[in-house]
């Protein structure tokens, strides 16, 4: 992600100081600390809520063209199942690894790069990382039986839940017609 455009908030929790690391190859620094999680960070249906806590435990390295950070980021996911709408509460453990390139070293255009003050932001690879990680659909459980699509029941709730065949409304003039031939040929 370019973040060469984007000035980072330097007190958010996820913009860290690279200034001890000194370009020395082969330093390195741990980073461990919790921050409050940005804003929109999930889809429409499941993400991880704004301000709760992200755990992050992270290496990062100094090596010729910048600084790699690894390591891993730990949240809540909050959201609705796709089939049934009941709430979701799941943890999520992410593994990332983003070398940000230093601003004097040549690097494709939409690379992450440490800052003029020696800073990088971490916000576009975690945002990365959680969006490419949530479910398409998310479930409360692998066998969830959704709503009822006449009456919007759950159908975990009452699984043996059903209603009588219904005639579709295109052809239910035809339903006179078979009732009466019946009746004739008795």
């Amino acid at each position: 992600m370019n973040t060469t455009h984007r000035h980072p908030d330097a007190y958010s929790g996820l913009v860290i100081e690279t200034h001890s690391l000194r370009r020395n190859m082969g330093q390195m620094i741990r980073v461990q600390r919790t921050v409050p999680a940005p804003a929109d960070l999930g889809v429409d249906m499941i993400g991880v809520p704004e301000d709760s806590p992200l755990d992050l435990d992270l290496r990062l390295e100094s090596v010729g063209e910048g600084v790699l950070a690894t390591g891993t980021v730990e949240a809540t996911l909050k959201g609705e199942c796709s089939r049934c709408l009941d709430p979701i509460e799941e943890d999520l453990v992410l593994d990332i690894q983003e070398l940000y390139f230093y601003p004097d070293r040549e690097a494709e255009e939409d690379a992450s790069r440490v800052s003029a003050d020696e800073t990088i932001d971490l916000d576009p690879v975690i945002r990365t990382a959680v969006v490419l990680n949530l479910p398409f659909s998310p479930l409360c459980r692998d066998d969830c039986q959704g709503l009822c699509p006449d009456c919007g029941a759950n159908l975990n709730d009452d699984p043996d839940h059903d209603h009588p065949d219904r005639i579709d409304p295109r052809w239910a003039g035809l339903q006179g017609l078979f009732s009466e031939e019946n009746s004739d040929k008795s």
